[in-house]
């Protein structure tokens, strides 16, 4: 890590187009945006969609950053790269099948919640697909009011979650 730079876990998800190449892409754009950079990631993985709207699985995958940006500036270099992936938005289909989502999970040991952004990520501990590949990119690192991500990992819901060898280009 170099001077004023703070490690962000991002969350990958798609479903739609091909998700597993959706997935692999978007690595590339992450060490793109400015002032940060690409450190690591996590394979890839495969569960059921949390949605009460019947759709494919999702593949998910954790991206671990290096960055000097505030974290509402890496969100909105993080919803500009959505963006160029076609993502769609609807306010009432929170839920709908997409063919990108990027979401800060962690940023640093920052904790925050307003209308735009909530780190810790608001729904990360209910969620195997975030918290496996967390662990296997951060290890047993200490999510800031939430706890060790090993205990996160043994409370958190049964979800259907499936490791994939992540495909070399």
């Amino acid at each position: 890590m170099h001077n004023n730079e703070v490690k962000a876990y991002i969350g990958i998800g798609s479903n739609l187009a091909d998700p597993q190449q959706q997935v692999v892409d978007v690595l590339p754009h992450l060490n793109q945006i400015r002032e940060t950079r690409l450190i690591s990631h996590s394979s890839l993985y495969q569960s059921a969609a949390v949605s009460d709207i019947p759709q494919e699985d999702y593949i998910n995958a954790i991206a671990c950053l290096a960055t000097r940006l505030q974290p509402m500036a890496l969100l909105l270099e993080l919803q500009s790269i959505e963006y160029a992936f076609y993502r769609q938005r609807s306010d009432d289909l929170k839920w709908a099948p997409r063919t990108m989502d990027l979401d800060i999970i962690l940023f640093g040991n920052i904790q925050q919640k307003d209308s735009h952004l909530s780190i810790p990520h608001v729904e990360m501990q209910n969620r195997l697909f975030v918290l496996q590949p967390l662990q296997e990119v951060a290890g047993n690192i200490y999510i800031p009011g939430l706890g060790s991500l090993s205990y996160l990992i043994q409370q958190a819901p049964d979800l259907r979650i499936n490791r994939l060898e992540f495909a070399k280009n």
